[in-house]
């Protein structure tokens, strides 16, 4: 069978599962201003004869948005169950599954219970894609293009789970030939390839050893700060606003006085810079590190989720009762030039987010934690997005009902409060093998003080001989007797 070691094409096929979340955005924020969607699953006036059906109350409306999240709460959860028994393959395989029967619920919904449960049930394949995903990428990828495709959510999984299940049936010539394909073109003789080779044997010596892991494991004394870490990163990419804005930028944009063809063409051209703006992170993630660009994107976020409360509060007004076109949820009203300033500084607000909090968010909780626990570790950071997501995508539309423009105020607070604690308390960990990461955590190194390695394991991977026996000397150290109880770093980033 042909086998290609070429990343970028694997990554190119392995993109689909990681577009599952994003297309329940676009999708569901494309539907919900128009009238086929209102009337069908009205709840309130109006009629599609008189184009003026008010579609399902705001509460139901959260409800029927937050359903998904709610699922991929479950999912996530269930995921690091599923992984530990079945590996990150079959787990995701059953993911896609999952998602076919929720589509297919979805629809054929006929009335809102209906639509309702076909969401949650896709949100339960995107929980588990969403946290098992990350942790092959992770797994894989050499730490200088951890991010790059981590940050993507595409990689080659069957790569890496094809070289661990060789390498358990102690198969270790295909797991060389699989080694040198994917990291050196063909090249068994490549020092990285040996070095990924020996890793990959102390990686596996330990799984044999430590077989049993459980969720408490992630709140004992000396794992707690990573998990409180790798938790709050994913909570503050929800509590940016990002994905609720996304899901009801129908409102904002209708609000602006944007409707009809010219709403969901100014909606789309947001969707068009997240995808462009996200591809400079995919470039150079790595030498950026994940300090800097959280720092920079949770500042400007900041700075237009403010602006647009500002401007909505002093040129606004509030719409007639019943809100705009019938919508309760269009609760304000803004017009002429600050009206485009509004929808400029959500444009820029994505533009923030895209390159930013948007890839960091799952490139960083991965690479926080040891072998041992982190296919669990990221499935309990995976159900905090999950569970904020819920909690969200529920509030935001009776929010826009009874606060209004103060919706934006009150990301902006969080926004501000992100900022501050990702200074304070979120350590660099960039260019660093696992290992080191590691030792990072059980030093007294403050976070601020923290530095992108990106140069050293850069060397090691293009071949720099005296580096790469340096780590491979490392590697046998650590599997002797008197050593740690974890293989190297580099391992798990790897594996």
């Amino acid at each position: 069978m042909y086998q290609t070691g070429n990343i970028y094409l694997i990554t190119g096929i392995a993109v689909t599962g990681g577009m599952l979340f994003g297309f329940d955005i676009a999708s569901l924020s494309a539907i919900l201003p128009t009238q086929e969607y209102r009337c069908y699953f009205n709840q309130g006036g109006g009629s599609m004869a008189t184009n003026d059906c008010q579609g399902p109350d705001a509460s139901v409306q959260g409800g029927i948005s937050a359903s998904m999240p709610g699922g991929s709460f479950l999912g996530a959860i269930a995921s690091g169950f599923l992984s530990d028994m079945f590996g990150r393959k079959t787990s995701v395989q059953y993911g896609c599954a999952i998602w076919i029967v929720g589509s297919i619920i979805t629809a054929a919904s006929q009335n809102i219970g209906m639509l309702v449960a076909g969401r949650f049930i896709n949100g339960l394949s995107i929980g588990i894609a969403s946290a098992q995903v990350p942790v092959y990428v992770s797994e894989l990828a050499p730490p200088s293009k951890r991010g790059r495709v981590v940050g993507a959510q595409q990689w080659a999984i069957t790569w890496g789970i094809l070289i661990i299940w060789l390498a358990k049936q102690d198969r270790w010539e295909d797991t060389h030939n699989v080694l040198a394909l994917v990291h050196a073109k063909g090249d068994r003789n490549a020092p990285f390839v040996h070095m990924e080779l020996q890793e990959i044997r102390d990686m596996v010596e330990f799984e044999r050893r430590n077989q049993d892991v459980s969720y408490f494991e992630l709140f004992k004394p000396k794992m707690i700060n990573r998990t409180h870490i790798g938790v709050f990163t994913q909570i503050w990419s929800q509590l940016t606003g990002m994905n609720v804005m996304m899901y009801y930028i129908s409102y904002v944009f209708a609000m602006a006085g944007l409707t009809g063809n010219v709403g969901l063409y100014s909606s789309s051209i947001q969707y068009v810079i997240n995808v462009f703006m996200t591809i400079p992170a995919l470039i150079w993630i790595d030498r950026w590190g994940r300090r800097l660009p959280l720092l920079i994107g949770c500042t400007f976020m900041g700075i237009w989720m403010y602006a647009n409360a500002g401007i909505m509060a002093t040129y606004g007004r509030p719409a007639p009762p019943g809100g705009l076109n019938g919508v309760p949820e269009e609760s304000w009203q803004i017009s002429g030039a600050p009206s485009r300033a509004v929808i400029a500084c959500t444009y820029l607000f994505v533009a923030s987010y895209a390159p930013t909090m948007g890839p960091v968010s799952w490139i960083y909780p991965p690479e926080l934690f040891p072998l041992r626990v982190r296919g669990k570790a990221v499935a309990l950071c995976t159900c905090a997005n999950w569970i904020f997501n819920f909690a969200l995508s529920y509030f935001v539309p009776p929010a826009f009902v009874n606060i209004q423009w103060k919706v934006y105020i009150v990301f902006g607070v969080f926004l501000t409060a992100m900022t501050i604690h990702i200074f304070f308390m979120f350590p660099e960990t960039a260019g660093k093998t696992l290992e080191e990461v590691e030792d990072m955590f059980l030093s007294d190194v403050k976070a601020w003080n923290t530095k992108v390695q990106y140069a050293s394991v850069r060397r090691a991977e293009m071949g720099d001989v005296g580096d790469v026996e340096k780590r491979l000397s490392v590697g046998h150290h650590e599997t002797s007797p008197e050593a740690k109880t974890e293989p190297t770093a580099t391992t798990e980033a790897k594996v």
